[in-house]
């Protein structure tokens, strides 16, 4: 019994790092986008700065559900528990490495004023933290039925990507000198796009976890 309680209360630890790396990519996608709106290269310099933090909490997940793996030799319900916690922070992780990408288009832009005032992209982005949120959330409850209605938020975010591209050429069609912001934020547009990707396959995580199935989503 001791050592079953020892193994919960392992998986209990895990679950709340995956909580506070969730947390944090939360909050430096809004970080991204934010300096990406006002122009903020301070604020985009602390969005990369906090991309170590990221790595460090995936590195700690990684090592800590392989150390039990290697240590109880789960079986069934428990090694799927360490093999999606695995695999949901390199997801987070990726999540983050794309709002570095954000950030890092910020600093490229020198914070001139933008071609057009960003509606759809903050949007976009609220749907994909949305999705990050709620996806962790069904891991931690282990809801099959919220990471499929997360999921489909997904369509959201696509059909807002194709609308903000559309915009774009159509920008850079009639002036060809707002090409030097055209193409960095329909490259915004698709790292948010790729996050909610990263959503929706934490979502396929949590239905693996639960039932034992791989199922696709929204692909």
């Amino acid at each position: 019994m001791g050592a079953r309680n020892s193994f919960e209360g392992s998986l209990t630890d895990l679950k709340n790092t995956l909580l506070k790396m969730s947390g944090l990519v939360e909050r430096v996608l809004d970080d991204a986008i934010r300096s990406l709106v006002q122009g903020d290269l301070e604020l985009a310099e602390s969005v990369i700065a906090d991309d170590e933090k990221i790595n460090d909490l995936e590195h700690q997940i990684e090592n800590e559900s392989i150390h039990l793996i290697a240590t109880q030799q789960p079986v069934a319900k428990d090694l799927r528990k360490l093999v999606s916690a695995i695999k949901i922070a390199s997801e987070l992780e990726r999540m983050g490495d794309l709002s570095v990408d954000i950030a890092k288009t910020t600093i490229r832009l020198k914070g001139e004023q933008l071609i057009k005032p960003l509606v759809d992209i903050p949007r976009m982005a609220g749907i994909a933290q949305q999705m990050v949120r709620e996806s962790i959330d069904s891991y931690v409850m282990e809801d099959v039925e919220k990471a499929r209605e997360m999921a489909e938020l997904d369509n959201q975010v696509d059909a807002l990507f194709s609308k903000v591209v559309r915009e774009l050429h159509i920008l850079a069609a009639e002036d060809v000198k707002k090409v030097d912001q055209t193409v960095p934020l329909a490259f915004v547009a698709r790292y948010i796009e790729r996050i909610g990707d990263h959503a929706t396959n934490i979502g396929e995580s949590v239905i693996y976890l639960v039932t034992g199935q791989k199922p696709e989503l929204n692909h």
